[in-house]
């Protein structure tokens, strides 16, 4: 399907993805394995070299299944599906695994003219193992994504957008991340922030409430992102503390739906759409998706978060964060359909 059939529904908002172009590798395992095989925690995310990604790799059961991946890339990708019009800012290498992503992006109706290239590293690739609780266990080489420099972003990268989705990850460059968020801001884009994992909030926890206070206008965390920010085990807690330094605060609480908050205003409680999960791969980046698609096309917030609810329901239905093309097609027509009610709910 050409790109420009995605984009026939949107209002004229665009959404620029920032963050690390991974190629994600998707096996399912046992608990056996992981207990014999993978040290660390289950459930856990590491970074490993290159190196210890192939010796894993070799000692898999079975073939893993490629696929596109990036967290802020699977949230573009969705608002891509929905209808709206979305770039993605990231960088590849000049391999074959390089090509594979850019051009999936691209079929998903992505502009991938903002991407830059690495000659010498490797694109990343990141492994999530799961297990028949539908748990996933990751291990990533961040490979050329590592690469990108400060210098290498300009005032056009962001010029002609209306919103920016950084994924946390970017935290851990914390120039690149400043570099990123000065130039959104002198653009005067929107900025949305997914904190992606609790060890990043506790690693950034020394510069995240001044980002949160001066760049960013939408802030989206889990749970134990939200209590690790707050040192609180209370999600809410977590919440009140994240929407007193920004606009507007979104904490998910997997099957207990998820908790939103304008700064100065009472939370919002919505439900989640419960279903029977095979792999909970990317259902955050894709509740952010649905979202993102409603509010930045003025919807309120409670059918915004009811769409994004939604698109994460579908995505934990399959393995990996690919939602097949004519579950997209029926979720397109339903957002043709909300959106004609969003404004009155």
């Amino acid at each position: 399907m050409r790109e420009s059939e995605y984009h026939s529904s949107v209002g004229g908002r665009s959404l620029l993805g920032f963050g690390s172009a991974l190629v994600d590798l998707l096996v399912h395992v046992e608990d056996d394995f992981l207990r014999r095989s993978i040290p660390g925690l289950k459930g856990g995310t590491e970074l490993v070299q290159d190196s210890e990604m192939s010796v894993i790799l070799a000692g898999l059961p079975q073939s893993p299944v490629q696929v596109p991946g990036g967290a802020a890339a699977n949230t573009i990708v969705g608002y891509a599906q929905l209808g709206g019009r979305a770039s993605m800012l990231a960088k590849i290498g000049n391999d074959q695994a390089g090509e594979f992503y850019r051009q999936s992006l691209a079929q998903s109706g992505v502009s991938t003219a903002l991407f830059k290239r690495d000659p010498r590293h490797a694109t990343g690739r990141c492994l999530s193992m799961i297990t028949p609780d539908s748990e996933r266990t990751m291990r990533t080489c961040m490979g050329a994504a590592n690469t990108l420099a400060p210098e290498e972003l300009a005032p056009a990268d962001f010029t002609g957008q209306d919103c920016l989705y950084i994924e946390g990850y970017a935290l851990f460059n914390r120039q690149l991340m400043r570099k990123a968020l000065e130039l959104a801001k002198a653009a005067n884009l929107k900025v949305c922030l997914d904190l992606a994992a609790p060890e990043i909030v506790r690693a950034a926890r020394d510069i995240l409430p001044d980002l949160l206070r001066h760049y960013v206008d939408a802030v989206f965390a889990n749970e134990l992102e939200a209590e690790m920010f707050a040192g609180v085990d209370d999600p809410r807690a977590g919440l009140a503390a994240l929407s007193e330094l920004c606009p507007l605060a979104v904490v998910k609480v997997g099957r207990q739906g998820a908790w939103l908050q304008k700064r100065g205003e009472g939370a919002v409680h919505v439900e989640a759409k419960v279903v029977q999960a095979v792999d909970t791969t990317g259902a955050g980046d894709l509740w952010a998706a649905g979202f993102l698609y409603g509010w930045l096309n003025g919807w309120p917030l409670r059918p915004a978060a009811e769409l994004g609810a939604l698109v994460a329901s579908e995505v934990v239905q399959v393995t990996g964060a690919v939602i097949p093309a004519a579950t997209w097609t029926r979720l397109r027509e339903q957002c043709r359909q909300w959106a004609q009610s969003a404004s009155a709910r």
